[in-house]
């Protein structure tokens, strides 16, 4: 059992989390969700900054989906901000504004998963719930040698059966996060810290020297690059964005529009086409205003954006939910991607500098 080492360990190292300082399971439910994909160093001040503007789930459900959006503004994969909207919505209708206790009914909620729901019980509520997460599966396929890839059917089975078994009752709390944290710190996907390990002694891959060839890890296909365009279109001061459809990446959020280059397009030529699809008028594509580049989870983009008058037709939203006219002193209150902020951040200064 690697249960008990672990807990001494996690007595005294334990790190200084501030979703730890709250025993509000609110507090414990936003933090797991923006933990996800995401680096504990990241997170701490959205946390901070999430729980001032939002402090009980009440606060939450009262607000707008834009308003939520804007203050995830910058930690990505904002799918988990729409589910955290969505599931404070049916909290306050169907559970008193509190979260349930029960993992069977936290995994109905949206955005809730398998992990999730048994973080929160287990840390939240006390529940004897096993958790898996990447910190864990590693911590685990080292400790027990598993030579399965990672992410196979078979290869979770075990991960899920070791967690449950090593799961100290009315523990399970600091379990969870004490194997969490040894991952975090100590086993690290690269050159992990063996001598400061609390479980060296029975970690089998350190015996037998493999530890740097734990977890076993899939090899990944090459991740794609696209070219993207994208339009400034100025009229009167003002600067035309659309908004994302909310079923699909970056959904909810707002840009300047524009699309993918197609195959034997320039990017003047796949910038007009966009534009036509997207907004139903047509351009004349002006002089470049800046390149950028953002990699996402299973593709990169270099997006090249152009500045470009409307010659003929009214810009309608046909692919996107809506579009507006804004100040350039406005563009920083809609809610952006990463790339879409770094061009209106870029736009602000040209233009409130020119004044």
């Amino acid at each position: 059992m690697i249960n008990q080492p672990l807990l001494d360990w996690y007595a005294i190292n334990a790190r200084h989390l501030p979703w730890r300082e709250h025993s509000d399971p609110y507090a414990i439910w936003i933090s797991e969700i923006m933990l996800q994909q995401t680096r504990v160093e990241t997170v701490i001040d959205y946390f901070n900054r999430w729980m001032l503007a939002f402090p009980d789930i009440e606060t939450l459900a009262n607000a707008s989906e834009q308003q939520v959006l804007k203050q995830w503004e910058g930690l990505g994969y904002y799918s988990r901000a729409r589910n955290i909207y969505k599931t404070a919505r049916i909290l306050v209708q169907e559970y008193g504004s509190k979260l349930p206790a029960d993992p069977h009914k936290l995994l109905k909620l949206p955005g809730i998963g398998r992990y999730t729901a048994a973080a929160i019980a287990s840390i939240a509520f006390g529940l004897d719930q096993a958790a898996l997460d990447g910190n864990i599966r590693r911590v685990l396929s080292r400790v027990f040698d598993i030579s399965l890839p990672i992410g196979t059917p078979a290869a979770e089975k075990i991960f899920w059966q070791l967690a449950q078994q090593n799961l100290p009752p009315g523990k399970a709390g600091d379990y969870n996060q004490a194997i969490m944290d040894l991952g975090a710190t100590i086993c690290l996907p690269v050159h992990p810290r063996c001598s400061d390990c609390p479980l060296q002694k029975i970690c089998l891959a350190n015996k037998r020297g493999v530890q740097e060839e734990r977890p076993v890890v899939p090899e990944k296909n090459p991740i794609p690059h696209y070219l993207v365009t994208a339009a400034i279109l100025q009229r009167d001061n003002q600067f035309l964005l659309a908004q994302r459809p909310h079923n699909g990446l970056l959904g909810g959020l707002w840009e300047f529009p524009g699309g993918k280059q197609e195959e034997n397009e320039s990017l003047p030529e796949a910038l007009k086409r966009e534009i036509l699809e997207e907004l139903g008028c047509i351009i004349r594509v002006d002089e470049h205003f800046g390149t950028y580049r953002h990699a996402y989870t299973h593709f990169r983009v270099t997006l090249h954006v152009f500045f470009a008058e409307i010659l003929q037709g009214e810009p309608q939203p046909i692919q996107a939910k809506q579009i507006v006219w804004v100040s350039v002193q406005q563009l920083s209150e809609f809610p952006m991607g990463k790339i879409d902020r770094q061009i209106a951040a870029q736009l602000q200064n040209f233009f409130l500098n020119s004044l």
